[in-house]
């Protein structure tokens, strides 16, 4: 969902700067509402899961893309099914992401600690090498939306300042240890009103729980379709996110996004767009020198799993004061 999520700054930018280009993004239809403000793009949705799965699927999926008469492909993920399509599509200019594995597990590996290129770089570099150069230097965004009346009833008045605080990750060593997040929690909403971004029915009950138990606390997990709660989330005055795809939604709205990492580290390329460096927030790396410790989080040695937790609930707050 990150991924998608940083495509669409720089597409933006693209139809922004190239205006006679039409642009047709292939993607998941779950993902079709993060094209919504972007006029200039159309969506193809891939059926993964019958028409268009495994090889055969996939050259159904061609000769549908090819009577649109596409004159080159950027493929920004370069997985196993775009590669296949890419033999498809002989004789179109077709100029695939460079991901960078060989610095990555360097940076993995302790070879190298340096900032690499970002995911939005190596995008844009696609572009670039179909011959569109892209200036990323100066982003818009969308205005926020207008809240539907049914969205204004379950936010309530926005008396004052907005924080949405999206808790969880695809792996624990990626999130904020929840005693201390609730500490974080408790505290904000004592002048803020806080609202709490999830998925899945565990983590539904954890955040009903901190609704009940605090005032100016609410869960919206559960509740909201993917476009009601970007509706909100434009709406915000802060997202406070894990590494993690709420925080690159945000971004990607324009929005001012705090994160927090674990074992792995914006080094990497994958903080959320257009933020300021001081915005991530890193485990203290003296006491998990290690870090990162892979790419996704989902590798590290033993007592790692709880890094972020050297992050003070009080550093998170001051910075989250700081920025609204």
């Amino acid at each position: 969902m990150g991924d998608v999520a940083m495509s669409v700054p720089v597409l933006r930018a693209l139809t922004a700067q190239y205006p006679n280009l039409k642009v047709t993004v292939l993607t998941r239809p779950f993902f079709e509402p993060f094209f919504r403000d972007l006029d200039a793009v159309s969506i193809f949705a891939a059926d993964l899961k019958k028409d268009h799965k495994g090889v055969f699927g996939l050259y159904t999926l061609s000769k549908s893309l090819k009577k649109l008469n596409i004159d080159a492909v950027a493929d920004i993920h370069n997985v196993l099914r775009s590669k296949i399509l890419k033999a498809f599509f002989i004789g179109t200019p077709f100029v695939q992401i460079d991901k960078g594995r060989s610095e990555k597990k360097a940076l993995i590996e302790g070879n190298v600690f340096k900032q690499l290129p970002t995911t939005i770089e190596r995008y844009a570099e696609v572009f670039r090498g179909l011959g569109f150069p892209i200036d990323l230097s100066k982003p818009t965004f969308p205005k926020p939306s207008i809240l539907t009346d049914n969205l204004q009833v379950i936010l309530g008045a926005h008396t004052t300042k907005w924080i949405g605080i999206a808790p969880f990750a695809a792996h624990d060593s990626k999130m904020y240890p929840i005693n201390q997040m609730e500490t974080v929690i408790e505290t904000l909403c004592k002048d803020y009103k806080v609202f709490l971004f999830g998925g899945g029915a565990k983590e539904v009950d954890v955040l009903n729980g901190f609704q009940s138990k605090y005032n100016n606390v609410i869960n919206l997990a559960g509740q909201l379709n993917l476009n009601e709660e970007l509706d909100i989330i434009s709406n915000l005055d802060v997202m406070l996110s894990m590494d993690s795809g709420n925080g690159h939604l945000a971004a990607m709205l324009g929005k001012k996004v705090i994160t927090i990492w674990g074992v792995t580290h914006p080094f990497a390329g994958f903080a959320p767009f257009n933020q300021p460096e001081d915005y991530t927030l890193i485990a203290d790396r003296a006491k998990f020198p290690l870090i990162p410790t892979s790419i996704y989080g989902n590798k590290f040695p033993e007592g790692y799993e709880k890094a972020s937790g050297s992050i003070a609930p009080a550093t998170i707050i001051e910075k989250i004061k700081s920025v609204i």
